[in-house]
């Protein structure tokens, strides 16, 4: 299962520095997991300080 970000994230940028695979992009008001790319590393949940991303 592929991580996802929620309504709780501020556009800050940690976790896409920390994505191996560059599955994180910018969104609309929010950053955003390509599901297909992700592998499940849950790199982007241990950087985010507001607990937006998780599996």
């Amino acid at each position: 299962m592929a991580y996802v970000i929620d309504d709780k994230c501020i556009s800050c940028g940690a976790c896409a520095g920390e994505c191996p695979v560059g599955a994180i992009s910018e969104g609309d008001g929010k950053y955003q997991i390509d599901e297909s790319a992700c592998v499940d590393c849950g790199s982007c949940a241990g950087v985010c300080p507001m607990e937006a991303a998780h599996a």
